[in-house]
């Protein structure tokens, strides 16, 4: 299996500008997935352009670009002193290119130099990528909730910082 450069692929800050393309990407990124959610749970999985600029003013949002393509991003937000992950996507077509990674270590490097004491995120069960890159990184399943998001099934994972 051939290992696709990363090089080109720059992890920052997203904007009010941003926020399009991000909700295209989180359309498009979840898409495939869409008969499994609820039409609800779907809704705030994929969500619109003014969502996205109230999590871009409510608490920190990456985008990994490639080029002048926006080609993943990741959402958090504080919950005391730990970092909830409220939404992470790449687009298809640029699967395969480890942006995933690069967009979990830079959340976990941000975390660190906040003295966050974990990492939180619930997911679907279906998203099986995700859950393994996950796992990959650390966290593991937990019993708290949330445990449905509009009737659609979820549970939760942590990842405690070390110290």
């Amino acid at each position: 299996m051939q290992t696709k450069t990363v090089s080109a692929i720059q992890i920052r800050l997203a904007e009010d500008i941003d926020a399009g393309a991000i909700a295209a990407l989180l359309f498009e990124s979840f898409a495939e997935y869409e008969s499994l959610y609820t039409p609800e749970g779907f809704a705030a999985t994929a969500i619109a352009p003014e969502q996205i600029a109230r999590r871009i003013a409510e608490g920190s949002v990456w985008v990994a670009v490639c080029g002048e393509m926006i080609a993943g991003t990741i959402s958090v937000i504080r919950k005391e002193n730990s970092l909830y992950l409220r939404g992470m996507a790449v687009l298809p077509a640029a699967r395969g290119q480890r942006i995933g990674e690069l967009l979990l270590t830079h959340l976990e490097q941000f975390a660190a130099a906040k003295d966050f004491r974990r990492l939180l995120l619930s997911t679907t069960p279906f998203l099986d990528r995700a859950t393994r890159l996950y796992e990959h990184f650390g966290f593991r399943r937990i019993d708290e909730g949330p445990h449905e998001l509009f009737a659609t099934s979820l549970f939760s994972m942590e990842k405690v910082m070390s110290e």
